[in-house]
């Protein structure tokens, strides 16, 4: 083991990994904000990176979930043009490959991206996949997207969504998700539109489990037809459903910080990803929203290692559970995994 902290964020950061719960939305660099206020005349509150940074981005603000999910407010309205989607897409990637993200689905609302300018849905989605793909091209990661239905949206517009991703699924999209309020909005009402993905060949993940309780991870699992649920950790609230996420199999995609952040866990030593982990269920690390959360997944890792009690072994396991879980057939999985994890190995 390194003897410092020093070290250790040396070894993290060489490690290779896996990433699959990270937003689009939530991974822009604040210079680019600045720089796209300014370009294309957003009002702003300040063009001042540091005087921006607390609208969007958690600094030492009181932690709660909704308190979170107003950063994406402000963050929304920078999707001006065509070239102001490129660039928050190909950033998000190659700021990942700079983590030594080997694997990443990125996921996105296109609906979000649409919203500022009234784009089509189907325009910026080519663009996002434009993008991942010539960052891809340029740094080797492998990076695959998921298109995002919102919980408020409309059956109508989450529809879209879903012929969206259809369409798009031979060109990288690879999963569908539902975010948003969870709390408030349940995700029953679109339970036929996830069938449909889900029996085209997409990939399914579901929001539940964070804001709102464990029976939300219940219908994920169980109306939803959920192979990933995005956080899932007050699953830990129910032994039964714990139960349930062992027998289907069903992969939580944890992410500390924003879990702190959003006020689900008062503090990382109340964590529950170590005993969801000792209990069997496949959890992963990941990072949510790198910049809204001012995170890496080299902090995931420091945070699950020096905050969660998790060891460097219990990572290589998470990152195993990550490449299996990945919306990907099984000869790519099986490729993923020989490659990454004999390179976590070299490190161990």
């Amino acid at each position: 083991m390194p003897r410092s902290t020093l070290e250790l964020r040396r070894l993290l950061h060489a490690l290779p990994k896996v990433d699959l719960h990270r937003h689009l939305e939530g991974s822009l660099r604040l210079e680019t904000l600045a720089e796209i206020a300014q370009e294309h005349g957003i009002d702003l509150p300040s063009y001042n990176i540091e005087q921006l940074r607390p609208y969007v981005q958690f600094t030492d603000e009181q932690p709660g979930f909704h308190r979170f999910l107003e950063k994406f407010k402000l963050l929304r309205r920078f999707y001006t043009t065509r070239e102001a989607v490129r660039r928050v897409a190909y950033e998000a990637v190659v700021d990942a490959a700079s983590d030594n993200v080997k694997y990443l689905e990125l996921r996105f609302s296109p609906s979000a991206l649409a919203h500022a300018q009234s784009f089509p849905l189907h325009e910026v989605t080519e663009w996002v996949i434009e993008a991942v793909a010539q960052a891809e091209s340029e740094t080797g990661v492998i990076a695959r997207l998921l298109c995002a239905v919102v919980r408020h949206d409309s059956f109508d517009l989450a529809r879209q969504v879903i012929e969206v991703a259809l369409a798009y699924r031979d060109r990288g999209i690879v999963g569908v998700d539902l975010t948003g309020d969870e709390v408030h909005y349940p995700a029953a009402p679109f339970a036929s539109l996830f069938k449909h993905a889900a029996d085209h060949g997409l990939g399914i993940t579901i929001h539940a489990g964070e804001a709102g309780g464990a029976e939300n991870v219940r219908e994920a699992v169980e109306v939803m037809h959920a192979q990933r649920i995005g956080h899932g950790i007050r699953s830990i609230e129910d032994s039964n459903v714990v139960q349930l996420l062992r027998q289907r199999g069903v992969t939580l995609e944890i992410c500390p910080t924003s879990n702190l952040q959003t006020g689900v866990v008062d503090n990382f030593g109340l964590h529950p990803l170590r005993d969801l982990y000792v209990m069997g269920v496949n959890v992963t690390v990941n990072t949510d929203d790198p910049s809204v959360s001012d995170t890496s997944l080299t902090d995931e890792y420091m945070v699950a290692m020096m905050g969660l009690g998790v060891k460097l072994r219990d990572l290589r396991v998470c990152t195993r559970n990550s490449i299996r879980a990945a919306f990907l057939p099984p000869e790519d999985k099986q490729r993923l995994e020989t490659l990454i994890l004999s390179e976590f190995d070299a490190w161990l």
